[in-house]
């Protein structure tokens, strides 16, 4: 099977899209699994776009595990940018499971996404009990095997947590994820990030996916932590969030809502051969 497919990335955390509009094409969780992999095509989440009626498109989110996604932000800005090519429009809305997404394409690579509101209440992250989801008291080891508790919990449409330290590089995010993503409190598991306080504008974090791993970026993790920040009065409401290639700028604004801004990478055309 040949498939015509994209490749874009937002601040490095990449993904290959593919338009199921017309030419409807059905993967299983293996060969979702497969392009996903960085030994064959290789990217952090699979995109799939769909026709819809009430949006621009519909978009489904697939992590590298093959498992569902319910958002992905920087996802969601890379086919704003593609389809806004498309349609003509610096304005393109996208139907995902958390809800109708409104994206502006600003120019020079730039584009902005309203992500809504996030939930905090434990059912809704969802936790497998009620508890604080301001402070979860789960133990975190640094390198030098100091003890650190805590954990802020936020759902952008998929589960966070978020542990606020004083050196985001003596933590080694690649022990602490997949334990954190796998305790039993989470349910659904969660995405896990480690976040440094650098100024009440500006915070730099490492990120852990679930389903998919150790990410260059990721936009929900973005906007999940500025919220955390906001929570805990650590922050304002407009904060740049620092990754290794770059950052994002969110804004919670009157209402709550989260907007994320940020690059996108030029759109690239490949062929997939399964």
């Amino acid at each position: 099977m040949d498939i015509k497919a994209f490749k874009m990335d937002g601040l490095g955390n990449d993904f290959v899209i593919i338009d199921n509009r017309k030419k409807i094409i059905h993967l299983s969780k293996e060969q979702i699994i497969k392009i996903c992999d960085r030994n064959f095509i290789g990217c952090d989440q699979l995109i799939l776009i769909e026709a819809d009626k009430s949006a621009d498109a519909y978009l489904k989110f697939y992590n590298s595990d093959g498992g569902e996604s319910g958002a992905c932000g920087n996802g969601t800005r890379c086919v704003a940018d593609l389809i806004s090519k498309e349609l003509n429009s610096k304005k393109v809305i996208l139907k995902t499971l958390s809800g109708n997404l409104k994206s502006e394409i600003l120019g020079n690579n730039i584009v902005t996404t309203e992500i809504g509101k996030a939930k905090t209440e434990w059912n809704e992250i969802p936790l497998s009990k009620k508890l604080n989801t301001k402070n979860l008291n789960i133990e975190i080891n640094d390198k030098n095997n100091k003890k650190y508790s805590g954990g802020t919990a936020v759902n952008v449409g998929n589960p966070h947590i978020i542990f606020f330290v004083n050196e985001v590089n003596n933590f080694d995010i690649e022990k602490i994820g997949p334990e954190i993503e796998n305790h039993k409190i989470f349910p659904e598991k969660c995405n896990v990030t480690i976040a440094q306080i650098i100024n009440r504008n500006l915070i730099k974090v490492k990120v852990w996916e679930r389903g998919a791993g150790l990410t260059k970026a990721c936009g929900t993790a973005a906007c999940a932590t500025t919220f955390a920040g906001k929570l805990n009065n650590l922050t304002e409401n407009k904060v740049d969030v620092e990754f290794i290639n770059g950052k994002l700028s969110i804004f919670i604004d009157g209402k709550n809502l989260i907007h994320m801004k940020g690059p996108v990478s030029n759109i690239k055309e490949i062929e997939i051969k399964l």
